[in-house]
């Protein structure tokens, strides 16, 4: 489900099944007023709610009986149910679907919340790399919305510093990449018998004097159209070590590694109630740290501009804890998605403050990301 901001609303578009527009047309304004009720009743305390309490919050005066026959037909349509054998209701996933998607407006994130939000990510060194501002990310977005914060990233290419060429065995070299945020990764590579020392030195000599602040997709392209003009002033065996390493970094954005950062699990266990089954989320967590699921939901969100929402059981992910995910892609300085941010907490979330507060950290991390 997209999210669009519009000055000072959001509306949302759902992409997954609701209910069907016919059944939507019987709910008029009295039915609406008191499902909403009901949802604000279970968002602020998680807790089913009775007709007695809806007829005291309601701004026109209705009986409890009145309200009792509303919610049957509330309930009919599948919006609410009676856990249990209690009186009161509360909405099933599809009535939280529908009140995301048509009811439900956002604001603009609170002023404390930006601030909160500068201050922790914005902050931003020479000395402090990408994956430190992820991090913090995840832990702000975490710690303000009391749910778990979680950062997939990884499609990103990497503006390079440094590369260099270091034999390992007769057979066998180890290219070394420095980032210019100081990140250093490592590659082995296999080489042709008898390539010299001199080959190594070459290679790298030739590619740090074109490497800083491209990409390596921007070197190979650079290689490339040198080889086609006969400018590279390269020997067949340094040529094929350039080519040999810089394969080993690209291979295709498929198959770039993507890394998860989660913080605040723990959250997740604080919105239980007595008696709750802590096996449900025992689960999620289990497949939280097992990290595919997540990864994979994570890259949906990448389909759009803004926020999806993900609740319950419409994904396999979220289909026995009962939670849901808010999360928005973030974009380096081409307006590439290069990861996505989130927060996963109970089907009960403040929707209307954690939309915007994902949104705008989103934002706030493209921005660090421009040159």
């Amino acid at each position: 489900m997209l999210v669009t901001l519009v000055s000072r609303r959001q509306t949302l578009s759902a992409v997954t099944p609701t209910l069907p527009s016919s059944e939507l047309t019987q709910l008029n304004e009295r039915s609406r007023e008191i499902f909403r009720q009901i949802v604000d009743s279970y968002l602020a305390t998680g807790e089913p709610v009775g007709s007695r309490n809806i007829s005291r919050l309601l701004p026109t005066s209705l009986s409890p009986a009145s309200v009792r026959n509303v919610m049957q037909d509330l309930e009919l349509l599948g919006l609410i149910q009676a856990p249990h054998t209690s009186a009161g209701r509360l909405p099933t996933e599809l009535g939280l679907r529908f009140f995301v998607d048509a009811m439900l407006e956002f604001g603009d994130l609170a002023a404390q919340d930006r601030a909160q939000i500068d201050a922790q990510i914005r902050a931003r060194t020479p000395s402090r790399s990408l994956e430190d501002v992820l991090i913090e990310a995840s832990a702000t977005l975490s710690g303000l919305s009391r749910g778990a914060g979680v950062v997939v990233t990884g499609k990103r290419d990497q503006r390079l510093k440094h590369i260099e060429f270091v034999r390992l065995e007769p057979t066998q070299a180890l290219v070394i990449l420095v980032s210019e945020e100081g990140a250093v990764e490592n590659r082995v590579i296999t080489v042709p018998v008898g390539l010299p020392t001199s080959a190594l030195v070459e290679a790298s000599n030739y590619l740090n004097a074109r490497a800083r602040g491209k990409t390596i997709e921007d070197l190979k392209r650079e290689m490339s159209s040198a080889l086609d003009a006969g400018r590279a002033e390269l020997d067949d065996l340094t040529t094929k070590l350039i080519n040999t390493g810089l394969a080993s970094w690209s291979g295709g954005s498929s198959d770039l590694p993507r890394q998860l950062i989660v913080r605040g699990q723990a959250n997740l266990l604080e919105d239980l109630h007595a008696g709750e089954d802590l096996e449900r989320i025992r689960l999620l967590f289990a497949d939280i740290e097992a990290k595919k699921d997540l990864i994979d939901l994570l890259g949906r969100a990448e389909g759009g501009d803004g926020v999806r929402i993900f609740i319950g059981s419409e994904n396999k992910l979220f289909s026995l804890s009962g939670s849901s995910m808010i999360a928005a892609p973030f974009r380096d300085a081409n307006q590439k998605i290069v990861g996505v941010l989130g927060v996963i907490g109970p089907t009960r979330l403040n929707y209307a403050r954690v939309v915007p507060m994902v949104d705008y950290t989103a934002k706030v991390i493209g921005k660090l990301l421009k040159p």
